[in-house]
């Protein structure tokens, strides 16, 4: 019997393909956007370029901005009750439109190791 694979894309012939009228070249737009620290953007996978492409675990996301590596930023996202730092390159990022920025930022500080409310938590366990 055939092993499955378990690879990098698996499972994601939905999630990782284009619409018919998405489809053909590349736009430049995303990639001349310039995001400082502490922008907020939505991880959106252009499933056309491989390179610097985050795991389709992170599709659809909202993460913050926390630098630049070469052409690459460093985005903070939360998955479940942990915070995960991310290579992304400028194609599979958008400046998020989201509205609970508030909520993530207050989760964001809660969870974050050395902040007032961790170290509050850690001395009542």
């Amino acid at each position: 019997m055939v092993v499955k694979s378990h690879g990098f894309r698996s499972r994601s012939r939905k999630i990782l393909s284009r619409h018919p009228r998405e489809r053909g070249k590349i736009p430049v737009t995303p990639r001349l956007i310039d995001y400082q620290p502490g922008d907020y953007v939505d991880i959106i996978i252009n499933p056309a370029v491989h390179k610097g492409m985050p795991h389709r675990r992170f599709h659809g996301r909202t993460g913050r901005i926390i630098g630049k590596r070469g052409r690459a930023y460093i985005v903070e996202v939360r998955d479940g009750g942990k915070i995960k730092t991310l290579i992304v390159r400028p194609d599979h990022l958008r400046p998020s439109k989201s509205v609970n920025k508030r909520v993530f930022n207050r989760s964001y500080e809660i969870y974050r190791p050395g902040s007032p409310q961790a170290s509050y938590q850690s001395d009542r366990e």
